[in-house]
């Protein structure tokens, strides 16, 4: 079995919630893997990251440059280029950056490259069988990956749950060395943070997000409705801002907010990698869809297959019912 590794992205000292995912993800290629993650940055920062890995991996790759201090995909992929070996399985999250460093690392590495894996079925003679989503999310396609001579996959954000167990106790390993003289030509400027608007949904720890399903704006007040018996946020996906019926600032999504609740209601939202990406911190997702084939119920912890339009409603005084009970037992 090929050796596998996980490139982890991280901000502000922080690993991405996808680093136990990946961790996850090996080990459903091979259970007895011993994963290696790799790290790029610089400072203190890209130190915190290597330290908190250490949790999850068996061995952390760290590469320190000042000119990786701002994730830059072109210098990302020379440094990995010199580090890693040619036959090794890459694994890489399905986001912002990893669309981005994934499919040319690839062509760099002369190794297989597979995007947006929501499962994988196993290995079997230096065969990897993928599930993947085509058609936006209508089809389930069923792939082998030659890996005799490596490959590359991005996993989609929240697909694999995080593994429980002790921690790995890796060590760190310093790589910076190998990774050769980084030059590019793109560089960063600055990032322009987005208005947090009238209601922030990055701080609310309840979300009731809201999709095509909701079908026109007179009916975005249910969903209003459901969000405030809950004590949560109203927040939605980019066709309900597309069409006017919600701000840009409750957008989750690539394109959107990134969020962290506690508790997900995805309604009439079908599911696609665009709008999963703004969701982390393993949220408890619950998808209510008429369509029983809708992407978003591969991620969800409870489906409800029913029309969204009757489904609010009776939700919605359920949780008043039970919030009513429970202030007359304190009372």
């Amino acid at each position: 079995m090929a050796r596998i590794f996980a490139y982890i992205a991280h901000k502000g000292g922080v690993a991405d919630d996808s680093a136990a995912e990946l961790a996850a993800a090996a080990r459903k290629i091979d259970a007895a893997a011993a994963p290696t993650a790799v790290v790029t940055g610089w400072g203190a920062e890209l130190d915190s990251v290597c330290n908190t890995l250490r949790g999850f991996y068996p061995e952390v790759w760290k590469i320190a440059n000042e000119s990786l201090a701002y994730p830059n995909a072109e210098l990302v992929r020379k440094a990995l280029l010199n580090v890693l070996p040619a036959d090794g399985v890459v694994l890489v999250a399905h986001e912002h950056f990893g669309i981005d460093l994934a499919p040319g690392l690839s062509i760099k590495l002369k190794a297989a490259f597979v995007s947006d894996v929501l499962e994988i079925e196993g290995e079997e003679d230096a065969q990897l069988k993928l599930v993947r989503q085509e058609f936006g999310g209508q089809v389930s396609a069923h792939v082998r990956c030659d890996i005799s001579a490596g490959a590359v996959v991005t996993l989609r954000p929240g697909a694999f749950k995080p593994l429980e167990g002790a921690p790995a106790d890796g060590s760190v390993i310093d790589k910076s060395a190998d990774a050769g003289v980084l030059t590019a030509s793109r560089r960063y400027l600055q990032t322009v943070v987005a208005g947090a608007g009238d209601v922030d949904i990055t701080k609310h720890n309840v979300l009731v997000s809201i999709g095509r399903g909701i079908q026109e704006k007179d009916n975005v007040a249910m969903a209003q409705e459901l969000a405030d018996a809950m004590g949560g946020a109203l927040s939605c996906s980019r066709p309900v801002v597309d069409a006017k019926w919600l701000d840009k600032s409750r957008q989750v999504g690539s394109s959107g907010k990134t969020v962290k609740p506690k508790v997900y209601l995805a309604c009439g939202i079908s599911g696609a990698f665009q709008h999963l990406v703004g969701i982390k911190g393993n949220p408890f997702i619950v998808a209510i869809n008429k369509n029983p084939k809708a992407p978003i119920f591969q991620v969800a912890d409870v489906g409800i297959v029913d029309d969204l339009l009757e489904f609010l409603p009776e939700l919605t005084n359920k949780v008043r019912e039970i919030h009513n009970g429970s202030a007359k037992r304190t009372a």
